[in-house]
């Protein structure tokens, strides 16, 4: 029995559509090679420094107003930066890459770093020292599905 897609002992068939069909991981399904993919995947995840290696935060601000956004994420970042501390990797606040949704700006801060108390203690610093509008909505998002 090979699974849903083979029912009945016979093969299954699977369509990808993608406008980029020279892709490594495509390249690798189409081949079945697992283990190809793993080692370039897991070489790369370690030298971008992405998980398992380090976990990654994205702390999203979103307002009715982009200037509200822009100051509170302005002031968040400089919060987190005043702690001065080289586990944490911060970068520079950006849009989002959808940056507005129904009505509401939205932009981010992505930290790269190992999670443990002293991280989340200084992230909840820097946010809990902000004072936000009623409108303001501030997340926090750790080891993020996706960056939209």
């Amino acid at each position: 029995m090979h699974g849903r897609a083979g029912r009945e002992g016979g093969e299954g068939n699977v369509i990808i559509q993608t406008y980029n069909p020279d892709n490594f991981s495509i390249e690798c399904a189409k081949e079945q090679d697992y283990l190809k993919f793993y080692n370039q995947e897991i070489t790369l995840r370690k030298v971008l420094k992405y998980p398992p290696f380090c976990d990654i935060i994205k702390l999203e601000v979103s307002d009715l107003q982009e200037k509200n956004v822009r100051e509170i994420i302005n002031a968040i970042y400089e919060n987190l930066l005043s702690f001065n501390d080289k586990s944490m990797n911060i970068y520079s606040p950006m849009p989002a890459p959808i940056n507005k949704i129904k009505n509401r700006y939205r932009w981010r801060i992505i930290i790269k770093c190992i999670i443990g108390n002293n991280v989340i203690s200084k992230i909840n610093k820097a946010v809990n020292s902000i004072k936000a509008n009623s409108s303001t909505r501030i997340s926090i998002d750790i080891n993020p599905n996706n960056m939209n």
